[in-house]
C-alpha cells in the first residue's frame, strides 16, 4: 500500500487530449510513479472500460493508479486511490487520498481531513486553463509550506519546469504524453 513515505515522485493525469497516447506513456514512466485517471469526458459504460485496460497496464508497469471520482467508485473499480477536491476524499478507504488544492482554504481543508498528498495548483500558465492566473514559483512554494502531506506540484509542469522549481513531486498531462 502506498503511504505518505512511499508516495510517487513522478504523475501521469489523463485527460481528453491525452487519451491517444496514454498506453506508451505509461510504457515510458518509471516503475513506482503514479497514474492520476480522470476522463471526465467519457460516458460511465466507456469510462470504466478504458480505465480497466489502462490500470492493467500501469499495475503490470508498478505504477500506482488514482481514480478521480469517489471513494466508493475508487473501491468498486478496484484503484489504489482517489483523486479530487477536499471534501470528496470521504469516507475514508484503505486507499490513498490524494486532494487537488489552489489555495489556503484548500490546503486547510485537505489538512482537516488527512489527505495523504496534495496536488497544487497551477504553478505555471496551463493549456488546460488559457489565460487563467499561474501561482508561479514564490507562491507555490508559500503555499506548499502550509500542508501536513506531501505536495505534488501541477500545472503547465514537465522535466524542465520541475527542475527549475526544484521540486521533486510534479505531475503533468501534456508534459509526460
Amino acid at each position: 500500500m502506498v503511504t505518505r513515505q512511499t508516495l510517487p515522485h513522478l504523475w501521469l493525469i489523463s485527460d481528453a487530449r491525452n487519451d491517444a497516447g496514454l498506453e506508451a506513456a505509461l510504457t515510458r514512466l518509471p516503475r513506482g510513479s503514479g497514474f492520476i485517471y480522470r476522463h471526465y469526458h467519457l460516458e460511465p459504460p466507456e469510462r470504466i472500460a478504458r480505465f480497466r485496460k489502462l490500470a492493467r497496464i500501469a499495475r503490470a508497469r508498478g505504477i500506482v493508479t488514482v481514480l478521480a471520482d469517489s471513494a466508493l467508485t475508487a473501491t468498486e473499480w478496484g484503484a489504489g486511490g482517489v483523486y479530487g477536491a477536499p471534501r470528496s476524499l470521504w469516507p475514508r478507504r484503505r486507499h490513498l487520498r490524494l486532494a487537488t488544492v489552489h489555495s489556503l482554504s484548500e490546503i486547510g481543508a485537505a489538512n482537516l481531513l488527512g489527505a495523504d498528498g496534495l496536488l497544487l495548483s497551477p504553478v505555471f500558465p496551463t493549456r488546460s486553463h488559457p489565460g487563467g492566473k499561474s501561482l508561479g514559483p514564490l507562491r507555490f512554494r508559500l503555499l506548499a509550506r502550509r500542508a501536513k502531506a506531501p505536495v505534488i506540484a501541477l500545472g503547465g509542469m514537465d522535466r524542465r519546469k520541475a527542475k527549475r522549481l526544484g521540486w521533486k513531486r510534479w505531475a503533468a498531462i501534456d508534459g509526460l504524453s
